[in-house]
């Protein structure tokens, strides 16, 4: 039987009077010969060339245990008592190691001159135990606190897979400032997901007008867990801040999703609420996006705030015109293009009211000047020709009054109707829309987003006649702009209102067959977001049309999984039905945001609002 062998039977024979765990003693010990202290490997050795293995393990035990000659005599009582020695150590070490950690946090909080001179000397003598699991929380304690980590350690961690892992984040962003691509390694995924939460949002099975996509107030939209993690990743640092914006311009231009405007606005509003004066003093868009968060906030644009954005706008210098870039992605941002029209739409009520013309408005001047800037972000930043766009004129000389005759003609009808049948004319409800407000749809984006949330607010109203004349103009817009998530998602919620209208098969004709249908095959938005309102409303809907409806939805075998699984749903429902029906529901009371403005009765001026 060789030595080491002897040695092994012995310590397995006196484990209890011994009270060691071998296997601990072993790892406990490892990453100390640099520092000059024994380990594991110098026990193994001991027992290996030793004639008397317990003789050896008590030399070993009292010149590496805590040299405390009072505590000698102690010890027995712990033996006695059947506590380990291994396990009374580990408990002084677990609370010296608690210890240090304290301090450290204190020298580092401290006003001393030499307090990260101590620091780099503590860390010199404990980086080669960085490996130690033990000893590895002191090292990151250290690293953490030093404003200027070591390029040498830096790039050790960086190498370790395992130490960068665990490493803090105030370690991280040193490492991350000089490497881009590792910086955006971490950063992609949140990006990722940061979409992927937007879209689902959209396609919510939530239908509501009170509770869609635009409800979260800003400050509740900036506690998302990628916003508060882009926002300790960034912490003080201007370089990772300009990074991530850098980012994010990238990707709105590879993708043209405009959620990356809204993430870009969120960011920065997130710093300035955690007052990062570092970063916020020098992002020129700062103040800017400050007041146009209390707009989108309150959903409305005030004059005394339209005159500080005008100010921010006109108070680019020139030189400085790259500012531009990045305050048209903060317009284009789909909270603030909501803020806008809403603001528009009401400001045109207010015109109407006092038989103005738009064009004599200087706030919506302004309104109409913001939203032309931010829909055209994309442009300006892929171009990278900083200028303003030129405003159509003719939106506010031709479109806009072209709007305003369908209000006319809408309000006409309306009084013709309340009045006393001998005094009724044979007056029947337009079904056709001028040339200029078709082709301005067509034609222009600002028009076509105006013109759009007209119909959003002709749903409030729950005007049947109006909105079944203009939904067919929808059709054809402007880049498909009828089509797109953010307007399907608020138009099938606003459709909610007129739900008992689906029983009516005109009504179905114009919704499904001369809207929502032309587009749905090659579309599949279009046709996830059908399918979602008829999750709601397929109880309403005639049931001719919703037979007919089941067999032009059913979803082709390329389908993806959400629109399968929306129409099993449906089709579940539907059974569910035929057995069942479903109780009345109660339509629910609204606080829309816009109020209606009483218009004076005259020859030209309607008599309700637009």
């Amino acid at each position: 039987m060789t030595t080491v062998s002897r040695c092994l039977k012995s310590l397995e024979a006196s484990k209890q009077r011994l009270n060691i765990n071998v296997e601990s003693c072993l790892n406990m010990f490892a990453g100390l010969p640099e520092l000059g202290i024994s380990n594991g490997e110098d026990l193994k050795e001991t027992l290996t060339n030793c004639t008397e293995p317990l003789k050896a393990i008590d030399q070993f035990q009292m010149e590496n245990g805590i040299l405390l000659p009072t505590l000698q005599s102690a010890l027995p009582f712990l033996d006695l008592h059947g506590t380990p020695r291994l396990e009374f150590h580990q408990s002084v070490f677990d609370e010296l190691r608690e210890k240090l950690m304290e301090r450290v946090a204190i020298i580092a909080e401290g006003k001393e001159e030499d307090r990260y001179r101590k620091l780099e000397e503590l860390l010199e003598k404990s980086f080669p135990l960085v490996k130690m699991p033990s000893i590895q929380p002191v090292v990151m304690q250290v690293l953490k606190h030093l404003p200027k980590v070591p390029e040498k350690k830096l790039k050790m961690v960086m190498a370790d897979k395992e130490l960068y892992k665990v490493c803090a984040v105030e370690v991280k962003r040193q490492i991350w400032q000089d490497n881009q691509a590792l910086f955006g390694d971490e950063v992609s995924p949140l990006l990722k997901q940061y979409i992927v939460e937007k879209e689902a949002a959209l396609f919510s099975s939530d239908l509501s007008i009170l509770h869609n996509f635009f409800s979260p107030s800003p400050k509740t939209r900036r506690q998302g867990e990628v916003v508060l993690k882009l926002t300790q990743m960034i912490g003080k640092n201007v370089k990772l801040y300009d990074m991530v914006l850098q980012f994010l311009r990238t990707l709105f231009l590879r993708t043209r999703n405009v959620h990356y405007c809204t993430l870009r606005a969120e960011l920065l509003m997130s710093l300035h609420d955690l007052d990062i004066s570092e970063i916020c003093s020098v992002d020129p868009c700062h103040k800017f996006t400050w007041c146009l968060d209390a707009c989108i906030r309150e959903k409305f644009v005030d004059g005394k705030r339209a005159r500080e954005l005008q100010g921010f706008l006109d108070g680019v210098k020139k030189g400085q015109e790259q500012v531009l870039g990045d305050l048209s992605m903060i317009l284009c941002d789909p909270f603030a293009c909501n803020t806008l029209v809403l603001s528009i739409m009401r400001n045109l009520q207010e015109l109407l009211s006092q038989d103005a013309l738009p064009r004599d408005s200087p706030d919506l001047m302004l309104l109409l000047r913001m939203l032309s800037l931010g829909q055209g972000a994309w442009d300006m930043i892929d171009s990278q020709v900083f200028k303003e766009p030129r405003m159509d004129l003719e939106v506010v000389t031709r479109f806009l009054p072209a709007m305003m005759s369908v209000v006319v003609d809408d309000h006409t009808f309306t009084v013709e109707q309340k009045l006393p049948s001998e005094e009724k004319s044979s007056l029947s409800y337009p079904t056709t829309l001028p040339d200029a407000f078709n082709r301005y749809l067509q034609e222009n984006r600002v028009a076509c987003e105006m013109g759009l949330y007209y119909v959003l607010h002709i749903a409030k109203l729950r005007n049947k006649n109006a909105l079944q004349r203009l939904l067919p103009a929808l059709v054809e817009t402007y880049n498909d702009m009828a089509f797109g998530d953010i307007f399907l998602h608020l138009l099938t919620g606003h459709l909610t209102l007129l739900s008992d209208e689906f029983g009516s098969e005109e009504f179905c004709s114009v919704v499904f067959d001369g809207f929502l249908l032309t587009s749905f095959s090659s579309k599949e938005n279009v046709h996830r977001h059908t399918l979602r309102m008829l999750l709601h409303l397929h109880h309403k809907v005639l049931p001719s049309c919703m037979e007919t409806l089941m067999k032009t939805l059913e979803p082709p075998k390329q389908s993806s999984e959400p629109v399968k699984e929306l129409f099993t749903q449906l089709t579940e429902k539907l059974e569910a039905q035929k057995k069942s029906p479903p109780p009345l529901e109660e339509t629910p009371s609204l606080d829309l945001g816009l109020h209606p403005v009483t218009v004076p009765t005259t020859a030209s001026t309607p008599t309700t609002p637009l």
